[in-house]
């Protein structure tokens, strides 16, 4: 399974973020869309991403002063990004080794969208479950030796 089958299935909407928008209005953003992250963009180039980890190591240092930081201050400046032909075992791989739970996918400088490690992890499921139910099926309809040999004598 290709990344961009799961952004086919998931859907392309995008919640962006400016460096010089202000945390306040961020983390509304993230609220009001009950979103996990948001892709940080500079005239059309990803520079980051702002997700509840860099909003939650802020938070614990600096939880007064946060409403006003922009969201430079505390965006992730070198995001793991995949692209749309990436296998999907190689980008949990990558998930996993970086710690990352938000992936933009980007094609030649343009953001497709962003996959969730809950994304990954619910197409590998259905694809998993898909492949089990044909196997059962499979086995379920296997001819057992008596039949075969009835069948090929």
């Amino acid at each position: 399974m290709l990344v961009s089958e799961i952004l086919r299935i998931k859907g392309s909407t995008l919640f962006t973020a400016t460096p010089d928008m202000v945390m306040a209005e961020a983390v509304r953003a993230m609220a009001e869309h009950d979103i996990g992250s948001l892709v940080v963009m500079d005239k059309g180039k990803l520079v980051g991403m702002l997700t509840f980890r860099e909003l939650i190591k802020v938070l614990n240092v600096r939880g007064d002063e946060m409403k006003s930081l922009t969201v430079a201050a505390v965006m992730e400046t070198d995001p793991l990004t995949s692209d749309p032909h990436m296998d999907i075992q190689t980008l949990r791989k990558s998930m996993l080794d970086r710690h990352a739970r938000y992936i933009p996918v980007m094609d030649a400088g343009t953001l497709l969208g962003v996959l969730s490690f809950h994304d990954v992890a619910k197409a590998v499921y259905e694809e998993q479950s898909f492949e089990n139910k044909m196997l059962k099926s499979y086995i379920k309809n296997w001819p057992d030796e008596e039949e075969a040999a009835a069948n090929n004598g």
